[in-house]
């Protein structure tokens, strides 16, 4: 008998989804695939050791029968056929609101990067995404001001996105072990929504990040196989559109479709995650894989270029929808000049992606909803995606997925304090419950702190030299964050924070992610 135990704090409205049936569903999930999501974490250790010794990565000769063969992934599914303009963002209750009024084709609720595994939002995420899915969602707020849902009842397609494999939830434990957090998001969502969202004409879709390769992949489809075998699920119904967001995948792109087989729908280009994962895994390969400010990494450098060019090109080859990714700029309401130059890099942006052929793309914000669908209407017209749009003059090579010496740009100490500044000002807003973070007009979340501290590691470790002529070591960096803490000035939890990227961002080993010792910090 499988143990299965809540040992986190109260939550309110819990109870409509820890249901005991619920609870025992995703107990049933730990207990049959937790151990092989356990290796697969095992056996990114041992690639990561193995391209850092060899300084570069190649597409693997043992699956270059996938990359030959030909076959497609099933077309896509209702709701997911025009997916022009996605909107993302956490499942607070009156974001989730705004988000699936402001006439975006997708809502993306992150249960990741946007969110913070705090248990309260953990529970309180699937009680918004059960109400949402039953358009029954609403809100009022201590000052009496009312969120409801439009009453058209033409919203969004609902898509969450869970954890990824790395991260734990301790505050459910399966025979007194804590279960994998992404089990515990897709889990409770299949339990108590796949079947009303088949009911409404829609279906039980995810977006899956972080993932490494096609075995992380080849995982999913088991878990999602097993579910609708006991959820009584038509097969192949939940489908799930892959994020393309770590340097191993980007060479995996066609053997992660094949592996996720008829649950598969598109790849997402996860480009902040993307240059994390650059440096995380060529950290210690030498001084040609330093890249200069994060700033100056635009999604116009060519090794970005190459990485989306490929993404397009492998999925329309294999008939799977391609995304765009998140610009960070986000509007002003009360700045008129910030407000244009945020909607004007927005607009570049998706007019560059749109013409790539992306499907869509992603906004962070409900005003940049029409800027989005703007260019992507100019490209499209009528037609829903641009799926037929084959890209055979692409042919990517390893060395222009890798060439970070290409990137222009310098590295400076306006670059070193930017990044100090901004990991500690979302740190603290991170160990408060705030996943998603404007700051200084960029939307900040998870994957861009990571790049931040892992850049300064990076930097750090290799001795840079700035354009000042200072050399970044370990004092330098605790210079800086002591002369920022004191311009930041009252923040919550800002000491905590300031612990904590000195952690992540100096340790002699590098941390493979900054939320694993994060979440030891919260409730």
């Amino acid at each position: 008998m499988t143990d299965v135990r809540v040992v986190g704090p109260d939550v309110d409205r819990a109870g409509e989804v820890l249901t005991p049936e619920a609870l025992a569903f995703v107990a049933d999930l730990q207990v049959r695939f937790g151990a092989q999501r356990d290796a697969l974490l095992a056996a990114r250790g041992a690639r990561r050791a193995e391209i850092a010794a060899a300084r570069t990565i190649d597409f693997r000769p043992g699956t270059a029968a996938i990359r030959e063969g030909d076959w497609r992934v099933p077309p896509p599914p209702p709701g997911l056929v025009d997916r022009r303009v996605e909107i993302t963002g956490p499942t607070e209750p009156k974001m989730a609101v705004n988000a699936l009024n402001c006439g975006a084709d997708v809502w993306l609720a992150d249960l990741e990067d946007a969110n913070t595994p705090h248990w309260r939002n953990v529970v309180g995420g699937q009680v918004v995404l059960r109400d949402a899915v039953r358009r029954t969602l609403a809100v009022t707020t201590p000052e009496g001001r009312e969120y409801r849902l439009r009453e058209d009842g033409v919203l969004p397609t609902i898509v969450p996105r869970p954890r990824g494999w790395h991260l734990p939830e301790r505050h459910l434990l399966v025979d007194g072990e804590p279960a994998v957090g992404a089990l515990v998001d897709a889990g409770l969502y299949l339990f108590h929504n796949a079947a009303e969202q088949l009911a409404r004409g829609s279906g039980p879709y995810f977006y899956l990040p972080k993932m490494e390769g096609h075995l992380e992949a080849a995982l999913w489809k088991l878990v999602f196989d097993h579910a609708e075998q006991v959820l009584d699920l038509p097969a192949g119904s939940i489908r799930a559109t892959m994020l393309v967001e770590t340097i191993p995948a980007a060479f995996e792109m066609e053997e992660m479709l094949h592996a996720l087989g008829d649950h598969a729908t598109g790849l997402n280009a996860g480009r902040w995650d993307y240059l994390f994962s650059i440096i995380k895994t060529f950290r210690d390969a030498g001084p040609q894989f330093v890249l200069p400010d994060r700033g100056a990494v635009t999604m116009t450098a060519p090794m970005m270029r190459a990485y989306t060019e490929q993404l397009v090109a492998v999925c329309h080859r294999r008939g799977a929808m391609a995304i765009g990714g998140m610009a960070a700029a986000i509007p002003s309401r009360r700045d008129a000049e910030a407000n244009a130059r945020a909607v004007a890099k927005v607009r570049e942006d998706k007019t560059r992606e749109a013409g790539d052929g992306f499907d869509g793309s992603w906004v962070a914000h409900p005003d940049l909803v029409p800027v989005c669908r703007e260019a992507f209407d100019a490209v499209l017209g009528d037609r829903p995606n641009q799926l037929d749009r084959q890209r055979p003059e692409v042919s990517v090579t390893p060395a222009q997925l890798l060439d970070v010496a290409g990137v222009p740009g310098g590295r400076t100490l306006a670059g070193l304090r930017s990044n100090v500044e901004v990991a500690l000002r979302y740190l603290a807003a991170w160990l408060g419950g705030n996943g998603a973070v404007g700051i200084h007009g960029l939307m900040e979340d998870a994957a861009t702190a990571e790049i931040s501290r892992s850049q300064v590691w990076q930097w750090a470790h290799n001795a840079v030299e700035l354009d000042t002529g200072d050399v970044v070591t370990a004092e330098l960096v605790r210079r800086v964050v002591a002369e920022e803490v004191v311009a930041i000035g009252e923040l919550p939890r800002l000491d905590d924070a300031r612990r904590l990227f000195e952690q992540v961002a100096l340790a002699e080993d590098f941390p493979d992610f900054l939320t694993l010792p994060a979440y030891e910090l919260i409730k």
